[in-house]
């Protein structure tokens, strides 16, 4: 069995490593060829013919934007969704409930996008307007330079928001299975000791149940960086790179998915693979700086 799990731990490694070669394999003759600086290039991305002018601030903003605003959303929701189903509702409900939410991971990615452009976005059109109109003094509801994103709800709140219901039970699923498995005197000796229901969470559950939180959450925000078809129908156009919550913006995944039919040239091809090699590294250090901090922890 120890050689199993370490043969099969050796074999993702190898795999990653393989990818990781793979896109920068693809990606160096593009960015040697690039006529602008690849890290602070903000114009527009264009690799049609001979001419090369690319550059990631403005897909790097948008995804850590709004996989930001999706974990803002959901780490909370999450939190008291697996408090509850294991700690406080009767086991008649808390099964219901852990199934209807490990339900929304089934959803299909387009699903959530036509929901997203369809349904919530023109829902929030009248919210968007108010935020304009009453907060448009603060940076995050300014007035967008591009009007028609914000009449048709395509914006970075939006995206955020369907990323949140996306990455939800991925989080909840990871924190319940963690907090189920407080061990049974940790809860005996706080309650023993006179501690109310809420203590025996916040004193015993809690600190036990801390890391696996982290965990989940560390996956639903990498779910979050590489989405595609959801992003890619409720977010078409890129936007300026500032903390406005009411322009529109295209991530790693979307500008790669939506040029696609430019890959007729492995200089071209190189060329969005190198966003992809940037979303692997930024996936990556996520990954690398979650294990840190449940190391921490854990010690």
């Amino acid at each position: 069995m120890t050689t199993l799990a370490t043969g099969s731990g050796l074999l993702v490694s190898v795999v990653i490593g393989l990818i990781a070669l793979f896109l920068l394999i693809q990606a160096v003759p593009a960015l040697a060829k690039n006529g602008a600086n690849f890290f602070t290039y903000t114009g527009s991305w264009i690799v049609s013919g001979a001419t090369l002018e690319f550059g990631i601030p403005r897909q790097f903003y948008a995804t850590v934007l709004v996989s930001v605003i999706a974990l803002i959303i959901a780490m909370p929701v999450a939190l008291g969704i697996a408090l509850f189903v294991t700690e406080y509702a009767p086991k008649r409900l808390a099964a219901p409930i852990a199934y209807v939410v490990d339900l929304l991971a089934a959803i299909p990615s387009i699903v959530y996008g036509l929901w997203g452009i369809l349904v919530l976005g023109p829902a929030l059109v009248g919210v968007n307007n108010w935020l304009v109109d009453d907060l448009g003094f603060l940076p995050f509801f300014a007035r967008p330079e591009n009007a028609a994103n914000m009449s048709t709800g395509g914006t970075m709140m939006t995206a955020g928001i369907v990323l949140a219901v996306m990455i939800l039970p991925v989080i909840t699923a990871v924190t319940r299975e963690v907090f189920a498995q407080t061990p049974a005197s940790h809860r005996e000796a706080a309650l023993a000791l006179g501690a109310t229901q809420f203590e025996v969470v916040r004193y015993a559950v809690l600190p036990f149940g801390f890391s696996g939180y982290i965990s989940g959450s560390m996956l639903g925000l990498g779910r979050a960086l590489g989405e595609t078809m959801a992003l890619l129908l409720i977010m078409s156009t890129a936007g300026p790179i500032n903390f406005n919550l009411m322009e529109s913006g295209q991530t790693f995944a979307t500008v790669i998915a939506n040029n696609a039919a430019e890959f007729d040239s492995p200089l071209k091809t190189g060329a969005y693979i190198s966003a992809g090699l940037v979303l692997f590294a930024l996936t990556f250090l996520v990954n690398a700086a979650a294990r840190s901090v449940i190391a921490r922890r854990g010690k």
